[in-house]
């Protein structure tokens, strides 16, 4: 066991602060990462706060973690020290189910075992990258590529990954018009992506008040979904929409969007159901779906591809002791477009 100094959530909608926790001895798959930058992600709010439901606490958030490996298992044949590596959203599966085997370790019918606020096969509790260190087996690390800043890699592990999986399943591309709805963390690497892809890009936001980085990061469109015009003009436009927010939103209006067989696909979690006409979707073969974060295959995949393509986060990077405020700021929507902790200075 190692003691590591980590930033905690004490109880639901506590301040996180900060105190140490115990890391596992390194087994003999295990990577032991020195984490080097941990991402802030929406979802470490909506956890941190129970939004999504009961948590476990004390809670270590962090999914999105960027670091160097300091030691190996004596098993390992993936990994060495000194490689720079990513962990994401979870760090184990069952490894045999049917979805495991396929590279969808995420959907795992067992349940995957989250980063953090989750319980581990040791029967502990998992810890996420507001930490110093971490322990993770080598078939849930992943390599980042040389061309990518750990600092902007960070975010691509969430943010990354749930907007390049669903890009890729639903074939976004040259000759396919794709829609990102918001321009947060989410939003911004949809973009980024989607442009790399070679698919012509809208924003559709609240406002146009982002519209100059919207198309600085490779939109060639942007539409404020507050002026009932934009749904007049641009009906019947795309093959697949991205939604990336996680406020409630008016599912028919979007799916009006949609050309026939266009796909309307959400990666933003709302912590309310919706309702829905169901005539939005029947009347064009329209799909409402969804999607979760991907594969370990995929996910080095997406790492892969961004440092191709030149693609990281658009960063602020801040000090440990900001998380508080970091928090407040996110739900203001007042980022551009991702947190980042250093986190030597936890």
């Amino acid at each position: 066991m190692t003691t590591v100094a980590a930033y905690a959530a004490p109880a639901a909608k506590a301040p996180l602060e900060r105190t140490t926790i115990e890391r596992r001895a390194v087994g003999e798959f295990d990577v032991l990462i020195d984490i080097k930058f941990a991402g802030i992600c929406h979802s470490d709010i909506h956890q941190a706060r129970e939004g999504w439901g009961e948590a476990i606490f004390p809670m270590v958030p962090g999914h999105e973690i960027a670091g160097v490996v300091s030691e190996v298992g004596p098993g390992v044949t993936r990994f060495a020290v000194g490689d720079r590596v990513g962990v994401g959203c979870m760090v184990d599966s069952c490894r045999e189910c049917e979805n495991c085997v396929k590279g969808l370790e995420q959907y795992c019918l067992g349940g995957m075992v989250g980063t953090y606020n989750a319980i581990g096969k040791d029967g502990e509790p998992t810890y996420g990258g507001y930490s110093e260190k971490v322990v993770v087996d080598e078939n849930f690390v992943v390599r980042v590529p040389d061309g990518l800043a750990l600092d902007e890699a960070a975010p691509l592990l969430c943010a990354g990954i749930t907007t390049y999986s669903p890009l890729r399943h639903w074939n976004a591309g040259p000759g396919k018009k794709v829609a990102v709805v918001g321009l947060g963390g989410l939003g911004h690497m949809a973009v980024k992506i989607a442009h790399a892809m070679g698919a012509e890009v809208t924003v559709l936001s609240q406002s146009l008040r982002k519209k100059d980085d919207g198309l600085k990061l490779g939109a060639d469109h942007y539409h404020a979904t507050s002026d009932p015009k934009t749904f007049e003009e641009l009906a019947g436009t795309f093959d697949l929409i991205v939604s990336t927010v996680s406020a409630p939103m008016d599912f028919g209006a979007l799916l009006s969007l949609l050309k026939v067989e266009g796909a309307l696909v959400n990666v933003g979690a709302p912590e309310e159901p919706i309702s829905l006409n169901l005539f939005s979707v029947i009347g064009g073969r329209k799909t409402l779906a969804g999607s979760m974060i991907g594969g370990i295959a995929e996910t080095q995949e997406m790492l892969d591809f961004c440092a191709a393509h030149g693609i990281g986060a658009e960063i602020e990077l801040i000090r440990a002791e900001q998380i508080n405020e970091a928090y407040e700021r996110v739900l203001a929507s007042d980022v551009r477009y991702r947190f980042v902790i250093d986190t030597a200075t936890i």
